[in-house]
């Protein structure tokens, strides 16, 4: 039964006056306080030990820990560290076993629970964020409906520079579109790779891609510069979940024939790399039967798109009745005469606001809503990629 509602030794005091002073019976005391007879034997025995001492609360911390790590053994284990400095728990558990079998070691846990209490344990960067895509994949039942793209996983060419192979395929023909090594992997080189594959072989309907960057960010409705370039020229862009590859499952299966055959091992020099690539490209397109294709190549199933890459690019159709703003450079929309952040990579753009009461508005990139802003307060909630709130400041009516 709990104490009630007093100082816990307090009412311990008072426990053992009124048992010593012998006037009540220890049942109706126990009943009053709302407390065992077993708990007030107990407080009257240490009592009559240690005084009022023994009223306190205990320790709960064993006398004896069987576990407990020996300071041999600790300085042994922080020495290994010392030694490897990326090696975890478990490694290093692993080779302390192999360098001493008769030694009862610590397991994996208590070493790195040894190792953070040494602060040898850098905390892990936190990843942006980025919004969910919330909408369905399109089936890619003919060519140029889907296209999907990503980085085949970076590597040293034999004289040490670094390799980027940026890859693009159709995923209805499984014709490889492009596999180029780019100096960086960031938006305006990703882009000059798509323009000329547009000029080649015209508009997709969609681009699906991973939720890495320069694909996506962590900015409203996930949009990078790159998305939003291809939204103006009127192609979706399609992510897959988070640690679910196999959502663009031809394009991964395509990459590891990529490796099989081109990099491992890798060539001499970035050139050399490079004319693997291409000789992969001409053979993987033109000679390789696919058997999803019924064993015809990618080059006897794939046709050009019948969208060309346009010479200007299109304006961004709007919802109707939308305001339009322009984002200043440092990310933000004005409304009489209060600004209000969005995000940078809006910068420059031109973005729609749609009244839904005074001065509280829907904000949209083109036909996507990206939030709700305040004109007011100059306060801006974003929206989920599927268009429901991520959490509206105006809450629900009742």
């Amino acid at each position: 039964m709990p104490w009630k509602e007093k100082s816990t030794v307090d009412q311990r005091k008072e426990l053992i006056a009124r048992c010593r002073s012998g006037e009540e019976s220890i049942a109706w005391i126990c009943r009053e306080l709302e407390i065992s007879r077993q708990t007030a034997y107990k407080f009257l025995k240490r009592y009559e030990e240690t005084g009022e001492e023994g009223l306190a609360d205990l320790s709960r911390a064993p006398h004896h820990r069987p576990g407990a790590m020996r300071e041999g053994i600790a300085e042994r284990i922080l020495e290994a560290r010392r030694k490897h400095p990326r090696w975890g728990p478990r490694k290093l558990r692993a080779d302390l076993v192999r360098q001493d079998e008769a030694e009862k070691w610590p397991s994996a846990s208590s070493i790195g629970d040894l190792l953070k209490r040494e602060g040898l344990v850098a905390g892990r960067r936190k990843r942006a964020r980025v919004p969910p895509y919330g909408a369905p994949l399109q089936h890619a039942d003919t060519p140029n409906r889907v296209w999907c793209a990503d980085f085949k996983g970076w590597f040293r060419c034999g004289d040490g520079k670094r390799c980027d192979p940026l890859t693009a395929t159709d995923a209805c023909s499984r014709f490889l579109l492009r596999c180029r090594a780019v100096e960086k992997t960031d938006g305006p080189h990703v882009r000059s790779v798509f323009e000329v594959m547009f000029q080649e072989y015209g508009l997709p309907d969609a681009i699906r891609t991973d939720n890495g960057p320069p694909f996506a960010s962590g900015a409203p409705g996930g949009l990078s510069r790159l998305a939003m370039w291809w939204m103006q020229l009127g192609i979706r862009h399609e992510r897959i979940d988070p640690g679910c590859p196999q959502q663009n499952g031809r394009h991964e299966r395509m990459h590891q024939t990529l490796k099989q055959e081109t990099a491992s091992p890798p060539k001499g020099s970035l050139k050399r790399q490079q004319e693997a690539f291409q000789a992969f490209e001409r053979e993987y397109n033109y000679e390789r039967p696919h058997e999803a294709l019924q064993y015809r190549t990618p080059a006897e199933v794939y046709r050009r798109s019948q969208r060309a890459y346009p010479a200007r690019l299109p304006d961004l159709e709007y919802p109707p009745g939308a305001h339009l703003r322009w984002v200043s450079q440092q990310g933000s929309v004005k409304w009489k005469n209060k600004r209000t952040f969005l995000s940078e990579v809006l910068a420059r753009q031109a973005v729609g606001l749609i009244e839904l009461e005074e001065d509280y508005f829907e904000v949209y990139y083109g036909p996507i809503l990206i939030g709700w802003m305040d004109g007011v307060e100059g306060a801006f909630e974003r929206a989920d990629e599927s268009g429901s709130l991520a959490g509206d400041p105006r809450g629900t009516a009742d």
